[in-house]
């Protein structure tokens, strides 16, 4: 009995165990540091920390400290690695892992933050080098923003509605990025324009086909146009036109074009007096230069490209309606004797009428 007693105490053991950093002392029955978790009940995984390890020999006194491993999930400027530590502070993690964190960094979390055996996972944003324009003037920054909007509202730069980032707000800040910030500005402004007429033929009976009249004179109109101008950083970039008011509508100008059908040409010089020579018709000679010096200033020859000839200015279909050929086939390539002729062929058909200048008759 005395010898069982003996071995009984020399099985029984005072221990202090240390859990995550929580002590207690205990006796156990047994001989290494697994016999000692066991009457603990403490279970242990591959990736948490015993000391000794578990199949090492416990003696009276010995001390065993188990801490769990924690999962820990870690983004760094954006790349992430998973890792397991057995620190309990977001700060002991870091130091145990050798995850760096420049001066200025942004953590997600609290570096004093406990780590439970769930794990954790948190980012960590190094400052960058950027540069930002805005009004006018470029600086260097040194940000651990994550984005451009969370860089400009770091610097405290407010954006007006129709301003532009450059790149966008969303953008991912990156070492060396330059950002700008353009200010926009939209001004209302106004024009007069001028409306221009429009050219309308009708058809007219009364007037000999390949002659025109204007009936109507064309008149331009106006109109105010609203235009939105766009300034960028103080320069103009560009204009449109979003609105119009017609301040005075434009008159058409209105042709009347002829379709009567041009007099046949006389076969035989039409007697309308006295001749001299052989088919030249000189009656009302007196008559015909006040005409012809009103109409032309009394030069027999002219040909001004306006579609008028000669002294009584005839027009070309009209010259050849009364046998104008039989002289030239222009008045102004005839001669005075020949287009008075011809003159008094037209007289006789209808008289004064087709003269603008037969009041000087």
């Amino acid at each position: 009995m005395a010898l069982a007693g003996f071995g009984a105490a020399r099985l029984d053991k005072s221990i202090d165990l240390s859990v995550d950093g929580q002590l207690t002392s205990m006796h156990v029955f047994g001989s290494t540091v697994g016999d000692a978790l066991a009457k603990s009940g403490v279970t242990v995984g591959e990736h948490d920390l015993v000391s000794p390890a578990a199949d090492q020999a416990i003696e009276d006194g010995s001390q065993v400290v188990v801490r769990y491993g924690r999962k820990v999930t870690v983004t760094v400027d954006g790349a992430t690695t998973d890792y397991w530590t057995t620190a309990t502070t977001v700060d002991q993690a870091m130091n145990e892992l050798g995850i760096r964190a420049l001066s200025g960094a942004t953590l997600s979390v609290s570096r004093s933050a406990g780590l439970g055996r769930e794990g954790i996972s948190f980012t960590v944003t190094n400052p960058r080098q950027v540069t930002i324009t805005v009004d006018g003037a470029t600086r260097a920054e040194a940000t651990s923003a994550a984005t451009v909007a969370e860089l400009l509202n770091a610097l405290g730069v407010t954006l007006g509605a129709n301003d532009r980032v450059v790149p966008a707000a969303d953008t991912a800040v990156t070492e060396g990025l330059a950002v700008a910030v353009q200010r926009v500005e939209l001004r209302t402004t106004t024009a007069t324009e001028k409306v221009a007429f429009k050219t309308v033929k009708k058809d007219d009976a009364t007037i000999t086909k390949g002659q025109t009249k204007v009936q109507t004179p064309g008149v331009n109109g106006s109109q105010v146009v609203t235009f939105t101008e766009t300034w960028v950083d103080g320069k103009l970039e560009g204009k449109s036109a979003t609105g119009t008011d017609v301040t005075k509508a434009a008159t058409d100008k209105v042709v009347l074009v002829g379709t009567k059908a041009a007099p046949v040409a006389a076969s035989a010089p039409v007697s309308a007096g006295n001749t001299s020579g052989a088919g030249i018709n000189l009656a009302n000679a007196a008559m015909w230069d006040r005409i012809a010096q009103c109409e032309s200033g009394g030069r027999w020859n002219i040909n001004t490209g306006n579609g008028y000839y000669g002294g009584l200015q005839f027009n070309y279909s009209t010259w050849l309606s009364v046998g104008g050929a039989d002289f030239a086939s222009r008045a102004d390539l005839a001669s005075r004797a020949e287009q008075i002729t011809v003159a008094n062929r037209l007289y006789a058909q209808r008289g004064l009428q087709p003269w603008g200048c037969r009041s000087a008759a």
